[in-house]
């Protein structure tokens, strides 16, 4: 999910395919360099970063960014979501 969904949030949003590629080598890269700081900014600056490089202007690129970030948090609550499922099951099992 972290790999796929902000870079869905970004096509979402306007962005170009050198915008998602952008969002998924700048969540690669941060989470490298930056650890969890760049799980979350990594996606939004590649996405930036694509987009302007394909030629968009910077509220475009500016959008597309924000969609990888809208597509972080979704992607995080729907982690969130499925752990409470499973803890609920886990716990209605042991009673």
């Amino acid at each position: 999910m972290d790999y796929i969904i902000p870079a869905w949030g970004t096509k979402k949003f306007g962005g170009s395919k050198k915008g998602v590629i952008g969002s998924i080598l700048g969540l690669i890269i941060g989470m490298i360099f930056f650890g969890p700081l760049g799980i979350i900014l990594g996606p939004f600056v590649g996405a930036v970063a694509g987009e302007l490089m394909a030629g968009k202007d910077n509220s475009a690129a500016l959008k597309a960014g924000f969609g990888s970030f809208v597509g972080f948090l979704t992607g995080t609550l729907l982690k969130l979501i499925a752990s409470g499922m499973m803890m609920w099951y886990f716990f209605k099992e042991m009673i």
